[in-house]
């Protein structure tokens, strides 16, 4: 662990520049969802506790290094005062004259919101100039956005060259978990990976056989393994040209001893949709097509879970989104959850749809820790090196 934490750091008088990730949802003009205002505020509570002044840096939107009023944090604002219990400053620009003004006139313990740090072409250049720019408001920065790590942006990296630097609590409590599931797990370790389509995925598959022990691959994307074998996948949603990179995979799963596992039986349906006519069975039939994986493949991987210390999961088993082909995935979610909670598994995953999968099954509260990260905590997956990350540690 070569970065700091907030404990390490000192606050009393000092101005924190925080990079947050509050590129939150909205419905009708109203932040829909408030997942990532909640999992800040323990570090801007803990910056101000200690006597600092709290300047929140953020992202809405891709508004393309140009202002756009649609994608201003000002709309964001609201709920975060309300969330967090006090008065929000707002600037009406990240770096230069509306920066510095609102940064002169904050006490000790005020919390200070910038505008949008995209409005700048020179944020995602990661220009020189910007990262200076912005460094010149503060003292310390805190690096609490891990969703956005993966990017070499000013905000993220050039900043952090710059001014003493730590992790916030959110980055802290995401770094330690990824590296309990992958730098240093407790064997043996699992993994699940399921979605659409294996080109999507190839560097994760590629860089999780050499650092698993077994390795559940379902959704559209066990779909090509199985054609790659020979059996018939029917109208399934499958990628035919990738039969040899598929192959390969499997071949190099067996000669470094990763054990692969794919369906042995399938649910199958003639209509993609909510309660389709289904049934269970070894060989796809040319008409229908492969939605779920069926109680004998369930029955196969909790029997992993259960021979298993470390667990790491992206992508669902099978269409969750339409019943009853969430069955896979939410029994093995469930079985994943109960041996969390009884104390047998250290249990991650992360992406989009793993999420709103776990969260389907009323399991995700009882998994170790569950990333919002998407695309940084695939990168991470994949065995790349994170930008924002390697900063904080250099």
């Amino acid at each position: 662990m070569g970065w700091k934490t907030l404990d390490e750091m000192d606050f009393a008088g000092k101005t924190a520049l925080v990079r947050v990730d509050i590129n939150v949802p909205f419905e009708n003009g109203q932040v829909s969802d408030f997942t990532r205002i909640d999992a800040v505020l323990p570090t801007i509570r803990d910056i101000a506790a200690a006597g600092g002044k709290v300047v929140l840096m953020a992202h809405v939107g891709r508004p393309k290094g140009q202002p756009n009023p649609e994608m201003s944090l000002a709309q964001v604002r609201p709920a975060l005062e309300a969330r967090l219990g006090q008065p929000v400053a707002f600037a009406e620009d990240c770096i230069g004259g509306p920066a510095k003004k609102a940064v002169a006139a904050m006490e000790p313990g005020d919390v200070l919101l910038l505008e949008n740090t995209r409005f700048h072409a020179g944020e995602e250049k990661n220009d020189p100039m910007m990262a200076a720019s912005l460094a010149a408001l503060g003292h310390v920065y805190v690096n609490d956005a891990f969703s956005a790590a993966h990017r070499a942006h000013a905000s993220t990296e050039g900043i952090a060259k710059l001014l003493p630097s730590c992790a916030g609590r959110l980055m802290a409590a995401e770094l330690q978990a990824l590296d309990a599931a992958l730098g240093n797990p407790q064997r043996p370790v699992v993994a699940v990976v399921g979605g659409a389509k294996v080109s999507t995925k190839l560097d994760l598959l590629s860089n999780l056989i050499t650092r698993v022990d077994a390795l559940v691959i379902g959704g559209g994307m066990a779909n090509t393994f199985l054609a790659a074998q020979g059996k018939g996948v029917g109208k399934s949603l499958c990628e035919h040209d990738l039969a040899e990179t598929a192959r390969a995979i499997i071949a190099k799963a067996e000669e470094i001893g990763c054990r692969l596992v794919l369906p042995v039986d399938l649910v199958v349906a003639r209509e993609f949709k909510a309660h389709a006519p289904h049934e269970v069975v070894a060989d796809c039939p040319p008409d229908a097509m492969i939605l779920d994986a069926g109680p004998a493949s369930v029955a196969q991987i909790v029997d992993i879970f259960n021979g298993s210390k470390t667990l790491i999961w992206n992508g669902p088993l099978g269409a969750f989104e339409l019943e009853p082909f969430d069955t896979a995935t939410n029994a093995a979610a469930k079985a994943a959850a109960e041996l969390t909670r009884d104390g047998a598994l250290v249990s991650v995953a992360g992406g989009g749809d793993t999420v709103a999968a776990l969260n389907r099954a009323g399991a995700a509260g009882d998994f170790t820790y569950i990333s919002t990260a998407g695309g940084a905590f695939l990168e991470w997956m994949e065995g790349k090196v994170l930008p924002g990350v390697a900063a904080l540690e250099a």
